[in-house]
């Protein structure tokens, strides 16, 4: 749909657009500090027509979360993570979740600085946990295994394993010099092999 902003500019939205423009706004201000008129500044469009689009910030804050959220959840429901030794299931997953980080990262961004404001945003905390737990559960059965030392507590190992994955939204860039499978094929790399050159 155009909208006319007022000055002679017409600008054509969907709400996936909108939605893309909201998340990187939440990102740059924060989401308790972004009202519906910065919205509606950097689409280009007045206030009253970014109504039009979407009813409320709180909305769009839902989609972002949702589609963080559901994009991680997915890797759970692949066979890969669910069969075979937890060592394979383990790298399965955080390559794959590194895949979800890399692909939407400013989506992810998001997701990791709620801070469980809001009913919505304790929603979310819960099902990121969840999604944490299973990651501590392969931990915990890998080192059953023997697939993983056992002199290192499994809670440090899966939050070592958070951190370094987390981390790749603060430097990873779309358009930056490592592109995304070689971060994922990196993360993995360190991740069970360590940096120490035999």
């Amino acid at each position: 749909m155009a909208e006319n902003s007022g000055n002679g500019s017409r600008h054509n939205y969907d709400q996936e657009s909108i939605l893309n423009i909201a998340v990187d706004v939440f990102n740059k201000h924060g989401y308790e500090a972004t009202s519906m008129g910065m919205l509606a500044e950097a689409l280009g469009i007045t206030k009253s027509a970014i109504y039009h689009h979407v009813p409320s910030k709180e909305y769009l804050l839902q989609l972002a979360l949702d589609r963080a959220l559901n994009r991680l959840e997915a890797i759970l429901d692949d066979p890969l993570a669910s069969t075979g030794p937890a060592i394979d299931k383990l790298r399965f997953v955080l390559r794959s979740a590194t895949g979800v980080l890399t692909d939407q990262v400013s989506f992810i961004t998001l997701l990791l600085r709620v801070r469980g404001n809001s009913d919505m945003e304790r929603e979310a905390l819960e099902r990121r946990r969840a999604f944490n737990r299973t990651i501590s559960d392969l931990v915990i059965q890998a080192q059953q295994d023997g697939a993983i030392r056992p002199d290192i507590d499994s809670r440090t190992t899966a939050r070592l394993l958070f951190g370094m994955i987390g981390s790749v939204v603060d430097w990873y860039r779309p358009d930056g010099p490592v592109d995304a499978q070689k971060v994922a094929d990196d993360v993995v790399a360190v991740a069970f092999g360590g940096v120490r050159s035999e």
